[in-house]
C-alpha cells in the first residue's frame, strides 16, 4: 500500500529530472545567452572573455605542447544543446582549445560536440586558397555526443537525429557520455533504453 503513496511523488519528480541542464551549474551561470555565434564571428575581439554555448562537428583535432586544438564546423544547437545534423545550417568555423589533456583520438573528424567556451580572440589562417578568420575559444566544458545510429529503411519516414530516434525507439535520456572540463573528469558511459 505504501508504494501506491509514492507514485504521485514520482510523477512530480520525473519532469524535474528531465529538465536537468546538460551544463554544470557553475559554468552555466557564466554563459551569456544573448550572444550569438554570428556576433562573435563578425567582431570576436569585442567579446573577449565572454562565455557562450557552441555546437558543432569536429573537422580536426591536434595535440600540441600546451593544449589540444580543435577545428570545429559550427552547427546550431537544439534540445539540450545537441548540435543539428544538417551541415548546411552552419555559420562558419571556429577554433577551440582544451588546456587539460584531451586525446585527439577521442574526438575524431565527424564527432559532434557541444562546448561552453570563453572567447579568447581570433586567428587568420589559410583555408584552401583564401585567408579565413577563425574565432577562438578556450573550452570550459565539453560534451561528446554519441555517433548517429542508423535506422532500418522502413523507419526512415519518422525522421532521425542523435537525440530523437522516432518510432519504434524510445530514448530514456539524458545523454550520459564522456565529459571533459575543469569541473568534470571522464564521466560514465551512454545509457539507452528501447521499447
Amino acid at each position: 500500500m505504501a508504494r501506491f503513496r509514492i507514485l504521485p511523488v514520482v510523477f512530480f519528480l520525473l519532469p524535474a529530472c528531465a529538465g536537468q541542464s546538460l551544463i554544470p551549474l557553475e559554468i552555466e551561470k557564466q554563459v551569456d545567452s544573448t550572444l550569438s555565434f554570428t556576433q562573435v564571428k563578425e567582431t570576436p575581439r569585442t567579446h573577449l572573455g565572454k562565455v557562450l554555448v557552441l555546437g558543432g562537428e569536429v573537422l580536426d583535432a591536434t595535440r600540441l605542447k600546451e593544449h589540444t586544438r580543435l577545428t570545429i564546423l559550427q552547427l546550431p544547437t537544439g534540445r539540450n544543446h545537441a548540435p543539428t545534423m544538417d551541415r548546411t545550417m552552419s555559420q562558419g568555423r571556429f577554433l577551440a582549445f582544451q588546456t587539460e589533456f584531451l586525446d585527439p583520438a577521442t574526438v575524431p573528424s565527424g564527432t559532434r560536440i557541444t562546448i561552453v567556451g570563453k572567447i579568447s580572440g581570433a586567428t587568420t589562417e589559410l583555408l584552401d586558397e583564401m585567408d579565413y578568420t577563425y574565432p577562438t575559444v578556450t573550452i570550459l566544458f565539453l560534451k561528446v555526443w554519441p555517433e548517429a545510429m542508423q535506422l532500418p529503411p522502413r523507419y526512415a519516414r519518422y525522421g532521425f537525429s542523435p537525440y530523437s530516434y522516432g518510432y519504434p525507439y524510445w530514448y530514456a535520456g539524458p545523454y550520459w557520455g564522456p565529459y571533459w572540463g575543469p569541473y568534470y573528469g571522464f564521466y560514465r558511459p551512454f545509457r539507452f533504453v528501447y521499447w
